[in-house]
């Protein structure tokens, strides 16, 4: 019985690293397509928080390309935001569900191209 304790802890461990591995993998080039589609009105081609629709926005949309801001999150915050919306992580309402629209796959090469940003 132990040892069945044992191999799932261990189980959940390794589908935990390989969801982060998968995470890191995204292409930023893949990426930049995806964003500019689905966050680039709001947050601005460039990311800086300067899109068109964001202009109206309260509060503004982030500056993604601020290296200390981009820094300070997590892959997987940043998956958890594009899927589920913003008021899943008490972020702004106006940030909308991508999880429906984006396979773990793009929103893994759309972080990859917000991380970009920052460079």
């Amino acid at each position: 019985m132990r040892t069945i304790g044992v191999v799932a802890a261990l189980a959940a461990v390794l589908a935990l690293v390989f969801a982060g591995a998968a995470l890191a993998a995204g292409d930023a080039a893949k990426g930049k397509a995806g964003f500019q589609q689905y966050c680039a009105a709001c947050h601005g081609a460039a990311g800086k928080g300067d899109g068109a629709m964001g202009a109206a926005m309260n509060p503004k949309p982030k500056d993604l390309a601020d290296k200390a801001y981009n820094a300070s999150m997590k892959d997987e915050y940043l998956a958890k935001l594009i899927k589920e919306g913003g008021p899943a992580v008490g972020k702004s309402p106006m940030m909308p569900k991508m999880g429906g629209t984006l396979k773990d796959a793009e929103v893994a090469d759309v972080i990859a191209f917000i991380r970009s940003l920052a460079k």
